[in-house]
């Protein structure tokens, strides 16, 4: 099948399931931040008027060039919005239509203001203050600023007190989807993990459910923590459908800690580094997705498909968090790997363009209208 086929048939696929997403529910967490998203000034024209620093490259330049002396840098708020992993990929759920249950740290004992619209969307339970990150965005990529000290609170006695063992069973037992993302963030996840798999996931009921997990770019945690990590992962397969879900990055990250081979960066390479992984890893499905296109191992085989690349994006600060919550929704919807895969991308490539998270319909005219590639 060619790629404007596959568009058209998963277009089609998904205007006939669209009824269905309001059937499906979401229980995802942990995390929670307040994202200010950030443009670098090169040179100010006026009060009102001024020229980015485009590239990381190029900012990287003015830095170096200050060592030994100092400098200064401008920067201008282009956003303030909800921000971690687990609130951008549960809004964008709820976007579809999916009835979302949050569990996360948006504000203790109140919600914090930026997640008024969210809470609205979906059903959210907060039991801890929200983490904070200066997102400074380029043409070709963000350099993520973070303040994690409230992450601390995330942890297995606050969930306990402030949320509850037997509404945690229920949320469980009764979702679609759950999803548990930004481990490498979340310092008590793994600890988190373990009590739910010893106090929880034997005592789940009805059909059996799918997990989405998110490690979150875990460069900064040591590879001991790393690999028990992936092992609590995979010991979720026995309850769950799971699937680890890894950006280009991450997935080198992750198969050094493995000992594998890294060095292959091209689609062929990067879906022979994912079967390398699940084969460690024996999860349902791993699914990487680089910039340009994404793909998933799963049983040994491998699908790949090419997203709608756009040279200037109007936001970048959870794209993959939108490619997550479209590849799930494909996949809640019976959809195969390649057409899940193809929600992603559109969910993503809808995104960066508008800023906005998309309903089904707007993956539906995506998908039918697809946009040339940007230069």
């Amino acid at each position: 099948m060619t790629a404007p086929e596959l568009r058209l048939q998963t277009a089609n696929q998904l205007e006939a399931a669209a009824e269905r997403t309001g059937k499906l529910s979401a229980f995802v967490g942990l995390d929670g931040f307040v994202d200010l998203i950030l443009h670098i000034v090169d040179k100010r024209e006026s009060a009102e008027k001024f020229t980015r620093v485009p590239t990381i490259a190029k900012f990287a330049e003015r830095l170096a060039a200050a060592a030994g002396r100092s400098t200064n840098v401008e920067m201008v708020t282009a956003m303030t919005k909800l921000g971690g992993n687990g609130p951008i990929m549960a809004n964008a759920l709820a976007a579809f239509g999916l009835r979302v249950t949050y569990l996360g740290n948006l504000g203790h004992p109140a919600i914090h203001p930026v997640f008024a619209e969210f809470a609205r969307r979906a059903t959210v339970h907060s039991i801890a203050q929200p983490a904070c990150t200066d997102a400074l965005e380029f043409e070709d990529g963000k350099i993520m600023l973070g303040k994690h000290e409230s992450l601390r609170d995330v942890n297995w006695p606050n969930i306990v007190a402030r949320f509850g063992r037997e509404p945690l069973l229920a949320q469980m037992s009764g979702a679609s989807l759950v999803g548990f993302v930004n481990w490498t963030m979340l310092t008590a996840m793994s600890d988190i993990w373990e009590h739910l798999q010893r106090e929880i996931c034997p005592y789940l009921t009805g059909p059996r459910r799918t997990l989405f997990v998110d490690l979150a770019d875990p460069e900064k945690r040591t590879a001991d923590d790393i690999r028990h990590a992936l092992k609590l992962v995979a010991g979720f397969q026995q309850w769950f459908d799971v699937i680890l879900g890894l950006n280009e990055k991450e997935s080198g990250e992750i198969g050094r800690v493995l000992g594998l081979d890294t060095r292959d960066n091209s689609p062929a390479g990067l879906q022979r580094l994912a079967l390398a992984i699940n084969e460690r890893v024996p999860v349902q499905t791993v699914v990487v997705h680089p910039v340009a296109f994404a793909l998933t191992a799963s049983g040994g085989q491998t699908a790949l498909v090419e997203g709608p690349f756009v040279a200037k994006p109007k936001i970048t600060t959870g794209a993959g968090d939108h490619f997550n919550s479209g590849f799930c929704l494909g996949r809640l919807l019976g959809l195969d790997h390649a057409a899940s895969l193809l929600c992603g991308v559109t969910t993503s490539g809808h995104y960066v363009r508008t800023a906005q998270s998309p309903s089904v319909p707007d993956l539906v005219h995506f998908l039918r209208h697809w946009p040339e590639r940007d230069k």
